[in-house]
Parts: structure tokens; sequence; C-alpha cells
């Protein structure tokens, strides 16, 4: 069911649709409730009296899926996936964006431990698992009070357990060695050594397969009336990914067992490519068939997905007659943007490669001829119109970089990352569709899980184990053939990596995807190479470092190596 549709999304606190707003009364109330359960409470809204049907249990499950707004803005997922890799750069445009040299750290790897990415990353990841435990106790206090029977609370349990992995599976890739924490009454940190308390990348692994593993036969098949929701597609496409990266995690790969669960999603025939690649990221794509997981976000109901504020400059509030202005920010770095083009067909007039840009008859995307690639409309480039048609001026200068002038053209080419950076250099992030007229939140769903990552996976699965294998090669080319782009004859590597790199920008695999390919195929460290203002960086940093805050709350834990 649609979050957008008739009022069927009515809490904030609830990331999927619901059907009345009396249930979401009842959330807020009980959400406001201590986890106490025998205290009286003002509001009626017990564990006795609450649990009585689905929807009560749907309601409640909000909290569990709270932490996952924090993939629609420039957070701690953003900065640490996508920020410190060669796709995006957040360059400090004279003082604005500077912040004290903390983005210029984070994209050329030279960040600390008590740098906000981290302390963010750790928080948002761990507010999931502690959400996802406090309704766990509630649940089954619901249970042992008699509201409610074991055999319906299952469901719910298991869906609740299963994104508590999910979360863990962050953590896995992020930190590599974190505690596990089941029990929501446990409040103190074990008395154990801090090696016993603080698990290994290995037990974690381990702890995140089990319980998607052991609930996934519990979880609905009905992508439908679950959307947005942790369902057994959802979990399988989890567990796919954990098999994928389980060399890097682990020592030991797992290309069959990720094939296991890719093949489950691509033979349950809930899952398709869309026509038009773009479709996936409109401001209304809750019916795109190929979303498999993905926040509701919605510009009154649930708020917080500001890509449009991010990364436009300040005069595109003329372009789109936002309310408020934009803060000329984050972009794609120049070799993401040329990977979707042919620069020698369609350059410039300064010789720049320009891809896509606002029209003067609609302000919107078009393909200019030349480009090679559908995808090229995840950029924004080339010279900027109010809604009107009139071009844009830009009378700030930071710098005196040739591309910069008054006229506002976005050019891919980017001069610097610190305080001389100028400001209208890099091609903007326009993947998702810019809803003329609104405030500071998009109402477009962000896409977590998409199909077209599945048959990539399993492409890339099959290549690993067999080189040859022209199956993988197929479901590539059904990949660039959906963008109008030629196929492959056949795959390495670095054809592969470059293929997720276009397909999938913005959606925030590529530090994992760099990771992984490391030294595959002749191929370098990757994440740890050198690109445009990023010097070699040391393989300690494939994970993030403990942050600061956490170790001096919490003596059990122990730093990671390098940091």
């Amino acid at each position: 069911m649609s979050n957008k549709q008739g009022g069927t999304l009515v809490s904030v606190r609830s990331f999927f649709s619901f059907r009345t707003l009396v249930a979401a009364g009842l959330l807020l109330a009980f959400g406001a409730a201590c986890t106490d359960l025998s205290e009286p409470v003002d509001s009626q809204v017990t564990a006795d009296n609450f649990f009585q049907t689905d929807e009560q249990f749907i309601s409640a499950l909000g909290d569990a899926y709270s932490a996952m707004r924090a993939v629609g803005g420039g957070g701690a997922l953003a900065q640490f996936n996508e920020a410190t890799t060669d796709e995006v750069i957040v360059p400090a445009r004279g003082q604005d964006w500077s912040e004290g040299g903390f983005w210029y750290r984070v994209n050329s790897h030279q960040w600390t431990p008590d740098d906000g990415t981290f302390r963010g990353f750790w928080g948002d990841n761990f507010n999931g698992v502690n959400n996802a435990n406090r309704l766990l106790f509630q649940f089954q206090s619901a249970i042992a009070a008699g509201a409610t029977t074991q055999e319906a609370a299952d469901p719910f349990l298991s869906e609740l357990v299963a994104m508590r992995a999910y979360f863990y599976y962050w953590l896995l890739d992020g930190f590599g060695n974190v505690p596990i924490v089941t029990d929501f009454t446990d409040t103190e940190p074990p008395s154990q050594p801090s090696s016993d308390f603080q698990q290994g990348r290995q037990a974690v692994f381990d702890f995140v397969e089990s319980e998607l593993k052991n609930n996934l036969g519990k979880l609905s098949d009905d992508p439908g009336a679950t959307y947005a929701r942790m369902n057994q597609w959802v979990a399988h496409h989890t567990l796919a990914k954990l098999y994928m990266n389980a060399e890097v995690y682990t020592g030991s790969p797992r290309w069959s067992d990720a094939i296991t669960h890719l093949d489950a999603i691509i033979n349950s025939g809930n899952y398709s490519l869309t026509t038009n690649y773009h479709d996936n990221f409109a401001t209304s794509n809750e019916g795109s068939p190929e979303n498999i997981f993905v926040v509701p976000f919605d510009k009154v109901f649930l708020t917080g997905f500001n890509l449009h504020q991010m990364t436009l400059h300040y005069g595109s509030q003329n372009t789109y007659n936002f309310q408020f202005q934009p803060w000329n920010g984050w972009s794609a770095t120049q070799k993401v943007y040329e990977s979707v083009i042919d620069p020698m067909q369609n350059p410039g007039p300064q010789g720049e490669v320009w891809g896509v840009y606002p029209t003067a008859d609609d302000a919107g995307l078009e393909r200019v001829q030349g480009t090679l690639d559908d995808r090229v409309g995840n950029f924004l480039v080339g010279p900027q119109y109010t809604s009107a048609g009139d071009r844009i001026m830009d009378t700030g200068i930071y710098s005196d970089f040739d591309l910069n002038g008054p006229p506002l053209t976005f050019t891919p080419a980017m001069n610097d990352l610190q305080a001389v950076a100028c400001r209208q250099c890099g091609a903007r992030i326009g993947k998702y569709e810019f809803e003329h007229g609104i405030g500071s939140s998009l109402s477009n769903d962000f896409v977590v899980y998409r199909y077209a990552d599945v048959l990539l996976l399993k492409a890339e699965a099959l290549w690993r184990m067999d080189p040859s294998s022209s199956e993988a090669l197929a479901l590539v080319n059904q990949v660039r053939m959906r963008s109008s782009v030629d196929a492959f004859m056949e795959l390495d590597a670095d054809k592969i990596l470059a293929e997720r790199g276009r397909e999938l920008f913005w959606e925030q695999v590529r530090r994992q995807d760099l990771i992984r390919f490391a030294g595959v195929d002749g191929g370098q460290t990757r994440y740890n190479d050198p690109w445009q203002f990023k010097d070699v960086s040391m393989p300690y940093r494939n994970v993030g470092p403990i942050p600061d805050s956490q170790l001096q709350a919490n003596s059990k834990l122990m730093q990671n190596p390098g940091y």
C-alpha cells in the first residue's frame, strides 16, 4: 500500500502505511510510556490492552524503523558510504561547508575517531538495535500478560529480530568489531574482558546470518502488504549482501550462498526492472516494480529527505521555486559523471563535459544529444535557468577558476576541496526528482534495495566463480540495455565495478563495492587508491574508528587497529 495515497501515512513515527488515525494515536501514547509496563500510565495504553490486533502491532513497530530516517539527509550513512568514495565530494566553497576541515578529512580519508561521521554511524544503527530490543521486550511482555498470543505475535517478533539484524549488518560493515546486545533490560556493560564483550567480525557475521536465516520463513512474503518493511525479500537481499561481502568480513567467500538468496528474489516474480530507470526515483515512486526496500519519506508526514538542499546551488531555488534556499554542497566527482557520457561527442563550449541540465521550457531533465547512457540523468550539469526561463546569475565568487562566472553553470570539473573551491563547480546530484515548490523535504521514497542490484550481484557472484559465465554477462547486459547502452562482449572486474557505479550511484553501496573489489582481477586496492584530492590511504581505514565518545563512556570497548 502506498505511503502517500489518501491519508494512509498518519504518523511520523510509523515508517509504513497504516489504516486509521486511532492506531497512530495509540502509537504515540504507547511510545511515550515507560518500558516498565507495571507502572500506571495516564493514557490507558498498556501491555495488557494494546496488542489486540495486527494493526496495533504494526503501529508499534514504527519505532523499529525510526533509525532509517538517517539515510535521507547528509548524515553519517551518506558520509561514510558515499563521501569517502570516488563518486561524491563535499567541497568547501569559501566559508560554506568548511566546518574546520571536516569534509576534507572525510573525502581524503584523514578522518579521526572524534569526527561526527562515526558517532552518527554508530548512534544511528545502535538506536535501531535498541528500539528493536525495546519492542521485543514489550511484545514479549504483552504475551506474558495474556494480552496476546505467541502465535499472533510471532510474525512481528520475527520482523523485529530481522530488523535488528539489518542494523547489525551495517555495524559489521562499518566497524567490524561491535558489542552484540539483545536484552533490553540489561543496561549495564558485562563484566567480561573487552575481547568477550566486543565481538569480532566473524562473530558479528555469524549473528547476523543466524538471526536472518532463523526468522526468514516467519516473515511476510507479500511485498505489497509490507511496503517499506522487513519482509522475506528484504531479508533475502540482506543475506545476499552479507554473503557477497563474506570474504571481506571473514576471509571466506560465499558466492553460491549469495546466489541462493538472489535467486529467491528473482524467482519470486515480485520484482522487475522498470522501463525507465528514473521512474525508480520519481516523486511518486512507490509504484515502482523494482524497489524492494525503501524509506517512505513524505514532505508532510515523514520529513528528512533533503537532497535538494544538500546539493543544489543557492540560485537553484529559482529553478524549482523552493520555499527555502539550497546549501550548495554535495557534488558528484568528475570521474563518476564522465563514466556515463562520451566527452568526445558532447563537449561544452569551453571543453568541459556537459550532460543534463534544466531547460528554459520545463526546468526538467533533458538528455543531451551525444550522451551514451540514460543514467546521465543522475547528474545536473550545464547552464541553469529560472522557472521562467531566464539565466540564473551567481554574483558571489570565491575563486577565479576559469569555468566559474556570474551566469550559473554547473561544471563537472572541480578545482579544489578546501576554501577556494568554486561555487559553480561540481556536477550536482539529480538522481531523485525535485518537486517544484516544496519546502525542506522531498516526498520521494528513498531506495535502499533495488532489483537492479539483485541482478548485478548475481552476475558478479557467477563471474567470481566462472569468469566466462554467459549468464553473468547476460544479467549485466540486461541492466545496461535498460539504459540504452551497448551490451558488453565480455566481463572483467573493472567493467562490473564500473557498471555498479553507474547503476547504483547515490544508493550508498560504493564504499562497500570498492572494498570488495580490492585486488580482484589484477585491480588495485581501489578504496585505498589515490584519486583527485585524495592520496593513498591505509587499509585499516576500510572500517571506521570506534567513536571516542563511546570509548570514554564504556571502558569495555577497544579501538579498531590503526586508530
